[in-house]
């Protein structure tokens, strides 16, 4: 069932969904099964699995020389999705990224995922190959999720990159894409971001899922921006509960969010770990509840692994 069909099936109830992430390569899908099994009491109607592009790695050579190497430390995405679906029976939505990948091998993985009846997809740009200043696009692939999304929507035609193919299948894929309360880092402001996030909708996106945030209101306005541009399509707000003291630095410089004042205060004035965790824990669930009160369509929950954290935030909010 398409991401969308839940939510229309929900008649206006909140729903929850989680999002995984594949084991570091040699690793055991047995990981993902310890990470789901303790949420599945609160009957989730799809899980996300995130996609990760290739890095750059340098191996010293026999010669004394050192080779540039692509290495993908955490494959797996769409067995993992498969996987997830055959063993729980629950729907799964893989990203799919620019990064790293031409249109073709895009093409192809979008083929793989039509024969397992895989029907959800959230696209996105992905983020630059670490210590690259920028995003920079395989040759022969995309520049940007807009373009991601409209070959999504051309091979839900049944519109094939080679010209010569006639009455090829059509895919009936469910288009996610990513929204940012606090805007896209690299957008110079709010309005402009918005911007893109319309043409990836009028493109034909279906539904947009926020990056993390700790200031519902940034979630709010964000929201009443996008109606007033025209977006009307579900906005789902992705939700992390801060757990580490090195966190409130990480996580403001790696994904260029802001941290409420009243949320550093109540931090600062402990310097136990446990602590801090339960006030982390805390002003999740208060943004859990504020969000299902308002009407929100899901709540997607980051779990980052951390099983015992999520569970504790959703059975104190559902």
């Amino acid at each position: 069932m398409k991401v969308t069909e839940h939510f229309e099936k929900a008649k206006g109830q909140t729903l929850i969904s989680f999002e995984v992430l594949p084991p570091l390569k040699g690793g055991s899908m047995q990981t993902i099964f310890d990470t789901l099994d303790p949420l599945l009491e609160f009957k989730p109607p799809f899980i996300d699995v995130t996609y990760h592009r290739e890095e750059f790695v340098y191996k010293m050579r026999d010669s004394g020389y050192y080779e540039k190497i692509a290495i993908r430390k955490r494959p797996g995405t769409v067995g993992i999705c498969t996987s997830i679906m055959h063993y729980y029976g629950i729907d799964s939505v893989p990203h799919l990224i620019c990064g790293g990948f031409t249109k073709e091998e895009t093409e192809n993985a979008l083929i793989d995922l039509n024969f397992l009846n895989v029907n959800n997809v959230l696209v996105l740009r992905g983020d630059a190959r670490r210590f690259d200043d920028k995003f920079t696009p395989e040759p022969g692939g995309h520049e940007y999720a807009v373009d991601l999304v409209k070959q999504v929507v051309e091979m839900n035609k049944g519109k094939y990159l080679e010209s010569n193919i006639e009455n090829g299948q059509k895919t009936d894929f469910c288009i996610g894409i990513a929204g940012y309360p606090e805007k896209h880092f690299e957008a110079p402001n709010l309005e402009s971001d918005l911007f893109y996030t319309k043409q990836k909708v009028d493109a034909g996106a279906h539904y947009i899922v926020t990056q993390m945030f700790f200031d519902n209101s940034k979630f709010f306005t964000y929201s009443d921006k996008c109606r007033e541009m025209g977006i009307q399509v579900p906005i789902v707000p992705g939700l992390k509960p801060l757990t580490k003291k090195y966190q409130f630095n990480s996580i403001p410089r790696n994904f260029h969010i802001g941290i409420p004042e009243e949320l550093t205060r109540e931090v600062e004035k402990t310097t136990k770990s446990e602590a801090l965790r339960e006030i982390g824990i805390e002003w999740c669930i208060a943004q859990s509840k504020e969000l299902k009160a308002r009407g929100v369509p899901c709540l997607h929950y980051y779990t980052m692994g951390d099983t015992e954290t999520i569970r504790r935030i959703v059975a104190a909010v559902f």
